[in-house]
């Protein structure tokens, strides 16, 4: 539930790549006007602005190193405690491990908060390997379409700009399978983290794209 006062809203979305959980979250943002955060987005604000942190973590990244997991925590825990997550915020795409949400539940517990809600996109692994793999990139000006959900007008050829339309490399289905597994081997026992925590909310993402988002208004009861 939406809570009055001190309890906020602080989701985490778990879901494999191209499981739609990006989507689901923008529209939880916009719906329960919060912010929506990724990593990416941190450590580019950080980096930019030339903040501590972001300075350090501009170390490991020009080395071509992981960020660890500590740093990566640390910059995530400093964007939480900003004025546009005062009412919550969504977490896509961290916690990626057990360590890194161990340390997030730690950072939280030292401010008094911890996470209301995990919500895991269920996907099977084919049906998400026939999704990526009807996904086709435009070699002229970078549009993207879909063979099912978001076809051209002409077979082969961008809407936009006429170039041809090409399946990329990232989503051939041996690289997508490939990414799954990486994804399942990390994420399973993150998964188990937050069952346990009791916070974990599984929903159906192989329905249509607003039934999923109806399904997780549900969960969220509000």
């Amino acid at each position: 539930m939406v809570k009055n006062g001190e309890d906020i809203m602080k989701i985490i979305m778990l879901g494999a790549p191209g499981a739609g959980k990006g989507t689901q979250a923008k529209k939880i943002a916009e719906k329960y006007q919060i912010p929506h955060i990724s990593t990416g987005d941190i450590f580019r604000a950080n980096i930019k602005n030339g903040t501590e942190l972001g300075k350090k973590a501009k170390t490991y990244m020009d080395q071509g190193l992981l960020v660890p997991d500590e740093l990566v925590c640390d910059l995530v825990v400093d964007r939480l405690q900003q004025e546009d997550c005062k009412n919550g915020y969504i977490l896509d795409g961290f916690p990626r491990t057990i360590p890194q949400a161990e340390s997030l539940d730690a950072a939280l517990c030292e401010i008094g908060a911890s996470i209301d809600y995990a919500i895991d996109v269920e996907v099977p692994d084919e049906n998400i390997v026939s999704r990526m793999g009807g996904r086709r990139a435009c070699v002229g000006c970078g549009a993207t379409y879909h063979l099912v959900y978001a076809p051209t007008k002409a077979e082969g050829i961008c809407d936009s700009c006429g170039a041809e339309l090409i399946l990329r490399d990232d989503d051939k289905p041996e690289t997508v399978q490939k990414r799954l597994d990486v994804y399942h081997e990390q994420t399973q026992p993150l998964i188990d983290f937050y069952s346990q925590k009791g916070v974990l909310k599984e929903v159906d993402g192989t329905m249509d794209m607003e039934d999923v988002f109806t399904a997780i208004i549900g969960i969220l009861g509000a």
